[in-house]
């Protein structure tokens, strides 16, 4: 089932009811991750294993996970090379009401600090899943993460 989530903005990051933060430090410049994460939508299945396709749209992108989920997305913001935030707009999954993806990018020696930010709302049931699945999230980020810089290097 579509549900259309409600239209947050990139100040939701910090305010969301559940946020789930995630933090790897990468060797690779921020300029060239920011590239990787604005600029090669349709690359990230390729370094992100829970990404099944991407596709960049006007203003967003089209996302499927690998188990089914679907995303559409907005950009909220674009700033090189220190932030990428966009929100989920349309999904199919259960519970969903507002949802804020950032990954802030800092200068970390001669690579890059990325902490990925969720920030989520929704029905009790999905925020108690957000809690429970946040182990697994989090594996996936870093080890997503790893093999962006490798990738990249």
């Amino acid at each position: 089932m579509v549900q259309h989530l409600r239209p947050v903005g990139p100040d939701f990051a910090e305010s969301a009811p559940v946020r789930l933060v995630f933090t790897r430090d990468v060797a690779a410049a921020p300029d060239a991750v920011f590239r990787a994460l604005a600029e090669d939508v349709a690359g990230w299945p390729e370094w992100f294993s829970a990404v099944a396709a991407a596709r960049p749209t006007e203003g967003g992108r089209e996302v499927s996970l690998r188990g089914g989920a679907r995303f559409r997305e907005s950009v909220l913001v674009a700033k090189e090379p220190e932030l990428y935030a966009y929100r989920v707009d349309v999904t199919n999954t259960p519970g969903a009401r507002a949802w804020v993806e950032e990954w802030r990018l800092a200068p970390a020696g001669t690579g890059t600090r990325v902490r990925v930010t969720f920030a989520l709302d929704g029905t009790a049931a999905f925020r108690l899943a957000c809690r429970l699945l946040a182990p697994g999230v989090g594996r996936a980020v870093r080890n997503a993460v790893t093999a962006l810089d490798r990738r990249l290097a």
